[in-house]
Order: C-alpha cells, then structure tokens, then sequence
C-alpha cells in the first residue's frame, strides 16, 4: 500500500527556509535512558504523530550543504530503546567525513525502534498474554480474546509487533528487513535480543494461522485497534479480518520469516525461539510449499485442478488481483519451484514461479536445515531433511528454468518464469530482486550468471522498470508506476558493487533526494521533490544496513580513516 505526499504538505515543506541554528553534535544530546517514563510523569499522548512529524524538518540542522533535519522523534516518544543502538549511532556518525551522509544514517539508523515497535512485551513485564492453566478453564468474562488462547502456548513469551510505518500492520518481509540491522546487536543488548525473540514468536502465530496471508494485525493482547484495509477481496483459505489485514500470497513472506530466525541463531547463537509454536509454523511453510508446488494441470490425467490459493480484489488496478477467477495463469509440471501469486511490491505476478523468491526460499531453507542438525533433537534432523531436500529441488528448478539466454548478455536470470518456455525479463526495486540474489546469499556477486543479469537490469534498453530522470534514476516497478524509482534499488545496488565510484554515485543520489532526513519509498525521476511516504521504515533499515555494509568493506569511502567499522 502506497502514501503519497499531498500537495499542500509538500508546498508547506518546501517554503520552511532551512535556517541553521547553533549547531548541537548528536553525541551532546542527552538521551534518558528509561525506556518507560514513571508513570504520571509524561503523557505519550502528547506525542505527534509520527506520519505527519516525519514530513516537516526538525532542528537542529546537520552542518552539511544540505542542512538535513533531525527527525527523530522526542526520546520520551520513541517506541523502544537500546543503548547498544545508540552506541552504534555515535560509533559511525563521529567518524563520517560527510555531516549530511551521518545525519541520515542518525535518523534512519533507529528509525525502526524510534517509531515502529507499537507492541512489545519480554515475557515478564505485565503485558504478556495471560495464562490458562487448563483447557477447562472458563473464559474471562472482559475479555474478549480468551477464546483464542485456548491452545497450548498461544502469544506466550516474548511478542514484538512492528508496523512498516504509516500503516498500522505489520508485513513478515518488512518487519524482518527493519530488524536486520540490529541482528548483530542481540548478543550484546538484553533488549535486543527480547525484541528480536518477540518479533520471531509474533511471527510464528502469523504463519500458523493464516500462512498465505502478509500482512497482519496487532496481537490480540496488546490494546492495540484492529484496522481495515479498504478492500473488497475474496480470497481462499478464507481468513479472520480481525487477525489479517491483507492476504495477498507472497513466497517471500514465508522465506522472511525462515530469514528472521536464521539471522537471529547466527548472531544470538540461541535456540529461545524453539518452542511448539515455531515448530507448527515451520511445518505450516513446509505444507504451503508442497501445495504451491504443484502444477495447474494434473500430470497423468491432463486435467485441470482448482489451486488452494485463490485471490480476487474487485479493483480496476490489473496488478492488485489474479486472472482467471483468481487463479492466475498457468504453471507447468515438473519444474521444482513453487509458485508465489504475488510480488514482495504487493503486486500479482504474471508467471507465477517468481524467481527471487524462490532464490530466498531456497537458501533460507538450507540455513535452517544446518542450525536443526546441531540442536541435538532427532526430530529436527528429520526437519533438516525436509528443508534441505525442498532447498536442493528450488534451486535445480531455478538454474534449470530460471536461466534463459538473452541476445545481448548471455545466460540471465529471468524475473519470473511459468515453466513452459515464457519468461518475464525485468526486475522490481522490492527485496527479493534478481539484483540482490548476491544479498540473500543464492549466488557469490562475481558469479557470471548473476553478472550478465546486473548489467541487463541496470539499463534501460533491457530492463523496463529501470528509469532515469532528469534528478535521478534507479529501479522502479508497477506497484507505483512509469515515472518513480524507489531509493532501495540503489542502495542494493551499492551492496553488490565494488566499484568505489559506482558506489558513491548511488549514495549521493539517495543522500540528494532525501531532503527531509529519511528515506523514501519512492522519488519522481524528474522531480525529487514528488515522492510517496516519508515514513517508510524498511527503506530506512535498507540505508542503514549500505551504510554498515560500506563502513565494513570500504569504510575509506564513508569514513575520515580507513578502519573497517562492525557493530
């Protein structure tokens, strides 16, 4: 789902004369540590909303030619708090040679945790789901919910909720790629490591309940309102509109979840997470895949067979809904992939087998299977076969249906294939990309395969989603439309690069365009000023991460010294 700026707030932004005042380094601010004030002390009320703060600048001003906002919101306003971040913070911004490039990383950073944890319990704070001791029990009378933690385990322990921004849900892919950069941080920050556990068990409940659906509404417990996304859709499974807030399949979804838990084992080195609950949501991943690999017509007898996904949105926006009564068009026997309906953009595939999120799937999985070898537990070696033996099947089908040979560079990975011949030759600025198959870890960056296909998706002759304007240039994608590029496609492609000039081109060109502070979702190519969401968290978490990633490979681009940075 798309904000874009109206006019008015833009006219009002543009006419604020950014008059620096005495400057204050970040690292003189003092911060209060106490993540919850004392009661009585400090109405939260009395915070703005963030939505409409994050479209004005804030003093003070970064030195810089740009004289970039602080947008961070008050400390007393901010949704979580982590010393270990704002150490992070300090480390990096007093080292950077640019004021404006450390005042964006300074609001993007912990934009995350400034703004998007609206839930949060570790288990043992009075917020936690409240425990029945037995089936029998009888339902609380003011409790409204009580029917739905009759099984064993349910929304118990540590639960995070984290929206994607301006709307109150939370998207698996999103919420995962906004915790990313603070993975590196569960092993040395308590809270951390509570958020990110949260976060994996909030998760879990998800995939179990409704594991074709994406985007999700707050946990039960957490007082927070139940929001209605504006849509006439009829979808089967059928879901429960008071838990799902959309339920476009995405293949990716599934694979961020693997990828959220992943991260946090290899970082945290802990298994916290494995209880019933996340078991029954790997074995909810494992289900959707059997099904969704199965073709449209039956192999022996020829005959059409109903898939157990269907979406339908009455819309008059092709890219919102599938063709076909829902289906969407046919897919071949045989191939080894699994079909997703739609894109990680929210956008309906046009051949089914989406190439970047089989990539993901498929190596999440083989992540999965090499950490349940090492708990010990026979059971999770037989899981671990499972998964290594959906991850080996993915990634055949990819090189074998995945790779077509284009004219001009060679053997390419295409963007989505159907298994009878066609294929779709694009990319989309959204994570999983054919441009980040290096990022998700499919392929090494220097692979040929993948170097013919970076070349064909950075141009515009052989990519159609890649726009340049008069102000600037990157991957796009339907879901916005013909003339907006999104920031993200930049960053990715910094990620993938070793070229130092490619590199700072595509920083400057984000930093240049990021007037306000933060990171859009997307920027008119010939107008940067014209551009959709100011408070869009996963893109800020996407610049923060290029940066971290620089400050590790090549901290002399970034940096006043040449030492490598790592949190």
């Amino acid at each position: 789902m798309t904000r874009t700026t109206s006019w008015l707030s833009l006219l009002v932004t543009l006419s604020i004369p950014l008059v620096r005042p005495v400057v204050v380094e970040a690292s003189e601010l003092k911060w209060d540590t106490d993540q919850v004030p004392i009661k009585g002390k400090f109405d939260e009320t009395a915070c703005p909303d963030y939505a409409s703060y994050a479209t004005y600048p804030h003093r003070p001003y970064s030195e810089g030619p740009l004289s970039l906002p602080f947008q961070r919101p008050h400390v007393r306003c901010r949704t979580f708090q982590s010393d270990a971040i704002e150490k992070v913070i300090k480390d990096v911004t007093s080292r950077m040679k640019n004021p404006d490039l450390a005042r964006l990383f300074e609001n993007t950073f912990p934009s995350t945790t400034d703004t998007t944890v609206k839930f949060h319990t570790n288990g043992m704070d009075g917020k936690e789901k409240r425990r029945t001791t037995t089936g029998t029990d009888s339902p609380v009378d003011d409790d409204p919910w009580t029917s739905t933690y009759e099984e064993p385990g349910k929304w118990e322990g540590p639960q995070s909720f984290i929206i994607t921004g301006d709307i109150l849900a939370e998207w698996l892919r999103d919420s995962t790629n906004q915790l990313k950069p603070y993975q590196k941080l569960a092993s040395k920050d308590k809270a951390i490591f509570d958020l990110i556990l949260g976060a994996i068990n909030t998760q879990s409940e998800y995939v179990i309940e409704s594991p074709y659906c994406n985007a999700f509404q707050p946990p039960p417990h957490s007082g927070l309102p139940v929001s209605l996304n504006g849509q006439d859709d009829t979808v089967h499974p059928a879901f429960d509109p008071s838990f799902v807030f959309e339920c476009k399949y995405e293949l990716d979804s599934l694979a961020h979840f693997l990828a959220l838990t992943n991260a946090f084992y290899a970082h945290a080195k802990s298994t916290a997470f494995l209880n019933a609950r996340w078991y029954k949501a790997l074995d909810s991943v494992f289900d959707v895949l059997e099904a969704q690999s199965k073709s449209t017509f039956d192999p022996e007898t020829g005959s059409y067979r109903r898939n157990q996904y269907t979406f339908q949105r009455r819309t008059d926006t092709g890219t919102e809904t599938l063709n076909l009564g829902g289906i969407g068009n046919p897919l071949n026997n045989g191939t080894g992939l699994i079909r997703s309906a739609f894109r990680p953009s929210d956008d309906a595939t046009i051949f089914g087998f989406f190439i970047p999120a089989n990539a993901q799937m498929a190596t999440e999985l083989k992540r999965t299977a090499a950490w349940l070898r090492t708990t010990g537990n026979k059971k999770d070696v037989a899981r671990a076969e499972t998964a290594e033996a959906w991850s080996k099947t993915i990634t055949e089908g990819i090189w074998e249906h995945g790779v077509v040979h284009h004219r001009k560079y060679g053997e390419v990975f295409a963007y989505e294939v159907d298994g009878y011949g066609s294929a779709l030759m694009m990319d989309d600025a959204n994570y999983p990309s054919l441009l980040a198959l290096p990022l998700m870890g499919f392929v090494s960056v220097d692979d040929t395969t993948y170097q013919n296909t970076r070349k064909m998706l950075l141009e515009k002759n052989s990519n159609p989603y890649y726009l340049e304007g008069r102000q600037f240039r990157g991957i796009g994608g339907p879901h916005i439309g013909l003339q907006n590029a999104w920031p993200m496609s930049l960053l990715v492609q910094a990620q993938t690069s070793n070229d130092d000039d490619e590199i700072m081109k595509c920083l400057n060109l984000v930093l240049g365009t990021s007037k306000l502070g933060l990171i859009h979702e997307s920027i008119d190519v010939n107008w940067s000023h014209s551009y959709t969401r100011s408070w869009f968290a996963w893109a800020n978490g996407v610049f923060a991460d290029t940066i971290l990633d620089i400050a590790k490979r090549k901290p002399h681009l970034i940096f006043k010294d040449a030492t490598p940075y790592e949190p």
